[in-house]
């Protein structure tokens, strides 16, 4: 299973074609449009979002609400297309002097595509590598999670810290899943909430942005997705990978990550034993659901941070391309923080991994067959 995304930031729109689905997977625009509008909200967001609210459109691969088992394909029409079209048509007749962006951000890839693809205008490099090409992955995500649904798998998503702000307490699932989605920055703590929302004014004063950390919990994973004896095999490697692919992304860790790396080993490895009802488990679970890049059967957990937005209202010092003189950082419309969409994006990234390791552990041309394939294989666990 696999897919490519296409379009730019202000292009007309963003499709993307996915193959490998298999058939008779129950999809509506309705699943899509569902997980696009949450990619849009939370607090912090920018002007942009006044005007977009993205819909999508199944054009193959789909029939009767079912995949067929074939190509799908997808797009979602910028609607700020009609402010744009002259400046970013792709005819010869495009106006390629206004919005000349040469003056490189701090923190963007401007200055290195331009330098890598030979372009004079930076427009040609922001208009692609920006965030709002994880549009398309959302709506590739919320395939991906309809698949996980059917194999009762549960992901989710909350924010951990913004900026200063972070969560001190242990947050039961209960509290993430019931408290995160009614929260304006996606936090499951109402109290660490109020103080994200603070900070996140007092940045938008300053005309500065913001970053932080989200984690992606997946539920009821069986043992055995992924594998060991392949370093591109390796569940955590590909989830790492696909996490911090995300645009702004600059660490991912799984379980404790980072502090595993500064206890000794009888306070960072899960204890095995062994129930009559449910076969073996681990006592708790440090590992976050992964060793040796194989799922464990306990929750997966996935953290990953986030920077701030490289556009500055208040722009960071630059150098002109093209003159070489000293002068602001451009600025383009921009967030003062996006970690709440970021979670969003980060719940389809980790979807996507999940569901092609399922296919290919228990993989089928039919939905029907992956489920009764994959229901046989916890029973197996369970008996052993």
């Amino acid at each position: 299973m696999r897919f490519l995304t296409a379009g730019e930031s202000h292009g007309k729109c963003l499709t993307t074609i996915i193959e490998g689905v298999p058939a008779g997977l129950f999809i509506t625009v309705d699943h899509i449009n569902s997980e696009l509008a949450r990619r849009q909200s939370g607090y912090g967001r920018g002007g942009r979002m006044k005007i977009e609210k993205d819909t999508v459109e199944i054009s193959s691969g789909v029939r009767g609400g079912y995949t067929l088992g074939s190509p799908i394909a997808l797009t979602i029409i910028n609607k700020d297309w009609e402010n744009w079209k002259t400046i970013m048509s792709p005819t010869t007749s495009a106006d390629l002097k206004s919005r000349f962006v040469s003056r490189p951000r701090p923190g963007h890839a401007d200055l290195f595509g331009a330098i890598k693809y030979g372009h004079q205008d930076m427009r040609n490099v922001l208009e692609r590598s920006s965030a709002r090409e994880t549009a398309a992955r959302v709506a590739v995500g919320s395939i991906a999670k309809r698949i996980l649904s059917m194999l009762d798998v549960d992901i989710f998503s909350h924010v951990i810290r913004i900026g200063q702000q972070e969560v001190k307490r242990e947050l039961s699932f209960e509290e993430i899943k019931k408290n995160a989605p009614n929260s304006p920055v996606f936090c499951a703590d109402s109290k660490t909430e109020s103080e994200m929302l603070k900070e996140i004014e007092q940045c938008k004063l300053k005309g500065d942005t913001l970053g932080g950390i989200f984690e992606v919990i997946a539920l009821n994973l069986p043992i055995g997705l992924g594998s060991y004896v392949h370093w591109d095999r390796k569940l955590d490697g590909r989830l790492a990978q696909s996490v911090m692919s995300i645009q702004a992304i600059k660490a991912v860790e799984i379980g404790m990550g980072k502090d595993s790396g500064e206890l000794p080993g009888s306070k960072v490895h899960d204890e095995i034993m062994y129930d009559s009802q449910k076969g073996f488990y681990q006592k708790t679970n440090r590992a976050g659901g992964l060793i040796g890049g194989i799922t464990t059967g306990a929750p997966l957990r996935v953290r990953a941070t986030m920077k701030p937005i490289p556009t500055l209202m208040q722009p960071l010092s630059s150098v002109d391309f093209i003159s070489k003189v000293n002068s602001p950082a451009a600025t383009e419309r921009s967030d003062v923080c996006a970690v709440p969409a970021a979670s969003v994006v980060g719940e389809a990234a980790v979807a996507w991994v999940l569901a092609q390791a399922f296919l290919e552990m228990f993989g089928c041309d039919q939905m029907q067959d992956i489920c009764k394939r994959v229901q046989e294989y916890r029973t197996y666990v369970r008996q052993i």
